[in-house]
């Protein structure tokens, strides 16, 4: 037996990608860390801005990677411990993390900061072109 889902409507044609990306979303485990804001920065023209900023104290430039792979925003953080300590108190841990966000097609990384613990992902989306498009018909 088949599965239906809310896509298997005989007029949604060709959402098999939406489908599994959010299937992909729902297995996605994200712990909560770090924590993050989007936000959207401003409407300029034809093109839209939004902005991630996760809290990354702690974490140096190098130890930070940002990657986009079929749509997806990869976020990592990988801290190592440098050299043997010993601690009376370890509450501050070397971790590592990913966060990951799924982008909608025509969404672009416009740059990356890293300033007093904040990393900020810009992202732009461009206004897409109205596409009117007249279909011959064949006679047979």
């Amino acid at each position: 037996m088949s599965q239906m889902t809310q896509f298997s409507s005989p007029f949604m044609l060709g959402f098999d990608e939406i489908e599994q990306l959010l299937d992909r979303i729902g297995k996605s485990s994200n712990d909560g860390f770090p924590p993050y804001n989007i936000e959207r920065i401003a409407n300029e023209g034809e093109k839209e801005i939004l902005r991630i900023t996760l809290a990354v104290a702690g974490f140096t430039e190098d130890q930070l990677d940002i990657s986009v792979e079929e749509n997806q925003l990869f976020i990592r953080g990988r801290q190592k411990d440098d050299e043997p300590r010993n601690y009376l108190h370890r509450g501050i841990a070397a971790r590592q993390f990913q966060r990951t966000f799924v982008l909608a097609a025509g969404i672009e990384i416009e740059g990356a900061d890293l300033a007093d613990g904040l990393l900020s992902i810009d992202l732009v989306r461009h206004e897409p072109e109205r596409l009117i498009q007249s279909i011959k018909i064949n006679s047979a």
